[in-house]
């Protein structure tokens, strides 16, 4: 984003509206003159990038390009199903890499690997926003993390096991794993920005939640593959060999979606605005001897950006954790942990949850379109997170099939009325700035996953555990406080997390706060507006004048090849 702080020297541009340091004078408020003046200058850098970002201009490239949509629909289904499919395998892969150990241990260790791709996401969006925003741009740093997720994948597949290479193979498979996690925390919002910076304004939400809707896609797709070798082959055939056949199926996926991807346009925002930043730091070389700063340091070193990241994460804390409490937790927890239902059961229920989550998303994504602000439709969903996940817990006491169903499929439903939009949103908040786009959705996205997400099931099986303790189930009376509350605990957690997303969400600033603010700001914007717009058509009509007199002079005179100009003392 660019800044207006005398840290940051970006010239104005034909995407940005030029004298927002104007605004109080616009007001002819002597009182907020006074105000400013006492400021200190933390406080007025945070004031000057405030005013720069709501003095962005909706840009005008949004085409509605349906390669960029079908590059990252693609991109993200092929890299959630290799990531997932670890997952999805992880007793096999624990037997042949971790056989010295007893069953429990196996899948510990298993798991373990899992966590590290965890572990290595946000590592991955630093790389891969350095990469779109200042390298070679969205379309490339798309291309590049496909590439990353391939390779690993196949190694994956063909890897020996312990009992050939020894301890030399699980260390591969966890090295393979974390190449894994960096091309994840890139890709995902790698897709969410190439696709809504190619947006028309009216379909960012829809377009956002068909990217969303694809990674759930990827889980689904995972889920297929691997239930169909369980299925062809036997158990032993499975942990001996067949558990490979799921790794090396990108081989067919791959060249196919690299077709997809290469097919994509540049994003236009980001082309243009990466020309003039380039311009902006020879400047910089030239004058100051400085380098060029990498994305994630000009990220950090605004106050007002850090306070869009932290806001942005905290919005992020509910939906993340709400993620993997339904699709992950909720299966392992009602069939191994309560034992209410077998594990196929389990995966049955999830798998049509899963479905209809993706049906309310697209519907919520095109829904947010319709409202006046971004957040409208979070703020109606986010309510709902924080009552549905604790009634949802209760709703598993009762061990009926229906009641265990209805309470997934409410909570689904509230989480795909924050999700629906939250895509858009996210790229929203850094759309005044291309350049540092790709790096504030990948670093916020991923901190919020690995934060919230990634440590989710584990603390919702250790607060279960303590929900347990302080049951007392020799009360000859039991009430509500002493039996069902403490059942709640997980889902307590996640509302407790949907508290601090509901505050976050009116920390952040977004462009359509100047639409839906007070008359001042909008007053103020519309007259800097119009001030741009007068300068334009100025120069234009003044270099249309000069362009005019000199072939005037040409017309007048003729070409004389032996021509001086006058010396000039």
């Amino acid at each position: 984003m660019e800044s207006m702080a005398p840290t940051t020297s970006t010239p104005a541009d034909a995407t940005r509206i030029e004298g927002m340091d104007q605004l109080e004078k616009n007001s002819n408020s002597k009182d907020a003159d006074s105000e400013y003046a006492n400021m200190t200058e933390a406080e007025r850098q945070m004031r000057d990038e405030e005013l720069s970002f709501y003095s962005a201009s909706d840009h005008n490239h949004g085409d509605d390009n349906i390669w960029g949509l079908l590059s990252g629909v693609g991109g993200n289904i092929y890299e959630w199903y290799d990531f997932a499919v670890y997952g999805l395998l992880a007793s096999e892969i624990g037997a042949n890499f971790f056989p010295q150990s007893s069953k429990e241990l196996q899948l510990i260790n298993s798991f373990g690997v899992y966590l590290a791709a965890f572990i290595m996401r946000p590592i991955g969006a630093i790389l891969f926003g350095e990469i779109g925003d200042r390298l070679v741009g969205r379309k490339h740093a798309l291309m590049f993390s496909i590439l990353l997720i391939t390779i690993p994948s196949i190694l994956m597949g063909i890897l020996p096991g312990f009992d050939t290479w020894g301890w030399t193979s699980p260390i591969l498979m966890v090295l393979l794993r974390m190449m894994q996690g960096l091309s994840v925390g890139g890709q995902l919002a790698g897709s969410y920005v190439l696709s809504i910076e190619q947006s028309s304004a009216k379909n960012r939400g829809f377009r956002g939640s068909i990217c969303d809707a694809s990674s759930v896609g990827g889980f689904l797709l995972a889920s297929l593959v691997t239930t169909f070798v369980r299925f062809t082959f036997t158990e032993d055939q499975i942990v001996r060999w067949a558990w490979r056949l799921p790794f090396l199926f990108s081989l067919l996926l791959a060249p196919l979606l690299y077709h997809v991807v290469n097919q994509t346009e540049e994003s236009k925002l980001w082309a243009e605005r990466s020309e003039q930043k380039e311009t902006q730091e020879e400047i910089r070389e030239t004058v100051n001897g400085a380098d060029s700063i990498p994305a994630i340091y000009d990220l950090m070193s605004s106050p007002f950006q850090r306070r869009q990241l932290a806001g942005m994460i905290g919005i992020l804390s509910s939906t993340t954790s709400t993620f993997y409490i339904l699709f992950l937790f909720c299966p392992v927890f009602l069939s191994e942990v309560k034992g209410v239902m077998t594990q196929t059961e389990a995966d049955s229920m999830n798998i049509a949850v899963v479905g209809m989550y993706i049906v309310f998303l697209l519907l919520c994504g095109q829904t947010s379109d319709k409202f006046e602000h971004r957040r409208d439709l979070i703020c109606i969903g986010l309510p709902g997170i924080i009552v549905a996940c604790p009634v949802m817990f209760s709703m598993f006491e009762t061990g009926s099939y229906v009641g265990i169903f209805l309470g997934q499929i409410i909570l689904c439903f509230c989480l795909a009325l924050v999700t629906g939009g939250m895509a858009a949103m996210e790229v929203e908040l850094w759309m005044a700035d291309p350049t540092l786009s790709f790096t504030g959705v990948a670093v916020g996205h991923n901190v919020a996953a690995t934060l919230f997400g990634g440590t989710m099931p584990l603390l919702a099986t250790g607060l279960y555990y303590q929900s347990v303790v302080l049951v007392d189930k020799n009360e000859m009376h039991p009430n509500f406080f002493n039996t069902l509350v403490p059942q709640m605990l997980p889902g307590l957690y996640v509302s407790f997390l949907g508290l601090i997303s509901l505050f976050c969400v009116y920390v952040v600033k977004h462009p359509h706060d100047v639409r839906t603010g007070s008359r001042k700001l909008q007053a103020a914007v519309l007259e800097e507006n119009r001030k741009f717009k007068e300068r334009t058509t100025k120069k234009k009509k003044r270099r249309k004048k000069l362009e005019a007199q000199l072939q005037n002079m040409d017309a007048g005179t003729g070409y004389n090849e032996n021509y001086q100009p006058p010396a000039i003392t």
